[in-house]
């Protein structure tokens, strides 16, 4: 009788035991947390495994019918709505609806800072808004089980960007989900501007008007004009509270840049034209009974399938920004490059489900996809690697030009103060050859902090 109550005691250690490792998906107890942040000195075994082997039904907790609001760029709505349905399907019964609503990312911080309980469970934000959103804390920091797998999957810039300093442990955690590299590079149409022209400011000019083409580059857009600085070596630094900082520059470099290009604007007047990067596609786009506007300009991926459409694949072509002569040496054009994230709502009803949908739509999956379908650029180390990308001359251009770029973290109160600066080198009344392009700098950086 003994041997067989010492069996049986043996055996309910054993259920015990085992019961304690976690769900057959090999999720570990403290994966089940809604949003417990940083991963630091916790090991999962998964990490590393992508969404499928980190995601359990467990994982949902008692949260069933979920009602999610997704948020959404109007080219990425169809392909959203279809991931989102994909997301549905793959866990029948835990998500009763999910609606998907347009909302540009650069728009989507203020939106949620606005009302915040009114706002998306899950929503797309550019990188350089990830500061305002923590220190709103409208962040819900990243279930430290599904971050540690973010941080093995995706590139390390896209990780470091995405975290903030955790209020309670005082340790970096992962706030938000990145799903795309985001920044822009040259588009031309082949039949105008060879290889070779694609890789001189100079030279892709002179094919332009030579074909009685026009070059588009949105010069009274901050987000662009900055370069024009950038490409003679001001970077930004961070900020201190509201102050923007920036590195230890040399004025008369970064001036002999703004000459430079403002140089180039009047010498090919009539050919180099400020306009919003929708006229770039549009430009491209032949009628029967109207040829091409267009044989190059500087663009981002968000508009790359429209631009292929309008030149056809055989036409299309894309590369790194190219190179400007400034006092006699080629120098390399110097970008902002900035990555696109998914973060959960904090205020979310439904905050389990919304992670797990937000996981989700940055997962290997879904980045690929958009690579595939959108020409978005991946961080998730897979895809990069991928034929998808390795094929596609635009992700490969965006990547290609992401090496000469200023981070887009960070970032204050530039965007304005840079797009006076770009109107002023364009603009008739500017002489290049007197103009106090030094004057201009330092009034550029002061209004940056004013």
């Amino acid at each position: 009788m003994k041997r067989i109550v010492a069996l049986l005691l043996a055996a309910m250690m054993m259920v015990v035991v085992f019961a304690s490792c976690g769900d057959s998906k090999g999720g570990e107890t403290s994966s089940t947390n809604s949003g417990s942040g940083s991963s630091e000195g916790q090991t999962f075994k998964n990490a590393g495994k992508g969404f499928d082997a980190n995601v359990s039904d467990a994982d949902f907790g008692d949260e069933k019918d979920a009602t999610l609001k997704v948020w959404g760029p109007d080219e990425y709505t169809s392909l959203l709505t279809e991931q989102c349905n994909a997301f549905k399907d793959k866990f029948a019964g835990k998500v009763k609806k999910i609606e998907v609503v347009v909302q540009s990312e650069s728009d989507s911080a203020t939106m949620m800072q606005n009302d915040p309980k009114a706002g998306a469970d899950v929503f797309g934000f550019a990188s350089d808004q990830f500061t305002n959103l923590t220190n709103a804390k409208i962040l819900a920091p990243v279930n430290a089980k599904y971050a540690a797998d973010v941080e093995a999957t995706n590139n390390k810039a896209a990780v470091e960007i995405s975290m903030a300093k955790n209020a309670t442990t005082g340790k970096d955690a992962l706030y938000a989900f990145p799903e795309t590299g985001n920044g822009y590079f040259l588009v031309y149409d082949k039949r105008v501007i060879s290889d070779k022209d694609a890789k001189t400011f100079e030279s892709l000019l002179k094919a332009c008007q030579k074909n009685g083409k026009k070059f588009i580059m949105d010069v009274g857009n901050g987000y662009y004009a900055c370069m024009f600085a950038f490409t003679g070596g001001l970077s930004l630094e961070g900020l201190d509270g509201s102050k923007q900082l920036f590195n230890d520059y040399d004025e008369a470099k970064v001036a002999a840049s703004l000459k430079a290009f403002s140089k180039l604007m009047h010498d090919y007047k009539g050919t180099f034209m400020t306009d919003a990067t929708a006229a770039i596609p549009s430009g491209f786009t032949s009628t029967a009974t109207r040829p091409t506007k267009v044989g190059a300009g500087i663009d981002g991926n968000w508009d790359t399938s429209g631009i292929k459409k309008a030149l056809g694949e055989k036409n299309f072509g894309a590369a790194k920004l190219p190179t400007i002569n400034i006092d006699g040496t080629d120098t390399q054009v110097v970008s902002m490059y900035g990555y696109k994230m998914v973060g959960v709502n904090a205020n979310s009803k439904f905050p389990r489900t919304a992670q797990i949908l937000a996981y989700y739509l940055a997962s290997e999956e879904c980045q690929k996809q958009r690579a595939e379908k959108l020409g978005w650029s991946p961080t998730n180390n897979a895809v990069v690697d991928s034929d998808t990308v390795k094929n596609d001359v635009a992700i490969s251009a965006l990547l290609a030009q992401s090496e000469f770029s200023v981070p887009q973290a960070n970032v204050g109160s530039i965007w304005d103060p840079f797009k006076a600066m770009g109107n002023t080198l364009i603009a008739d009344e500017t002489n290049p050859d007197s103009y106090d392009f030094k004057g201009l700098l330092e009034k550029t950086i002061k209004n940056i902090n004013s």
